[in-house]
């Protein structure tokens, strides 16, 4: 199970970071789950933001970008990426994951990485934070995205 060895998640008052939650829009069912696991992490960390759309996974770059520009201390990146007969699957997922991480490092800012890229539906919907699921990567991105804000205004205010 790609959940196995994962860390403790460590809680903290995040209310000081200016956070967003984006999404993509296909996928509704999976999407969401996301979008509320999510939301019980801002919850759970004292942090709120908006939440955002963009029409699918291969957006979310770009708006993260737009996000990180307007001074953002952490973005959530949400979307749902199923393996079709093409090479798409292929094109979109290596379009958000480097979109992304470019975003993350051009900006130094947290990115959480809640894109799920999977073989079937099912394996969509057990990782989706939905009552059935096995795993919560909605959750799971927004708590990286927040500790990794956290250590950045961290590193930024140490002294050498």
């Amino acid at each position: 199970m790609s959940g196995d060895g994962s860390p403790e998640t460590e809680t903290f008052d995040a209310s000081h970071l200016k956070v967003a939650i984006l999404a993509a829009s296909w996928h509704s069912q999976v999407t969401d789950g996301l979008i509320g696991g999510a939301q019980r992490a801002l919850a759970d960390f004292n942090a709120s933001g908006p939440l955002l759309r963009v029409p699918g996974t291969f957006e979310l770059p770009v708006a993260a970008k737009a996000l990180a520009v307007q001074g953002y201390d952490a973005v959530v990146a949400l979307g749902v990426v199923v393996r079709g007969g093409t090479p798409h699957f292929d094109y979109v997922c290596n379009a958000a994951t480097d979109g992304l991480t470019r975003v993350a490092l051009d900006h130094t800012v947290a990115v959480g990485f809640g894109v799920l890229t999977c073989d079937n539906d099912q394996q969509a919907l057990d990782r989706a934070g939905l009552p059935h699921s096995r795993e919560d990567k909605g959750y799971e991105a927004t708590a990286a995205a927040l500790l990794t804000a956290r250590t950045l205004k961290e590193i930024a205010t140490a002294t050498p």
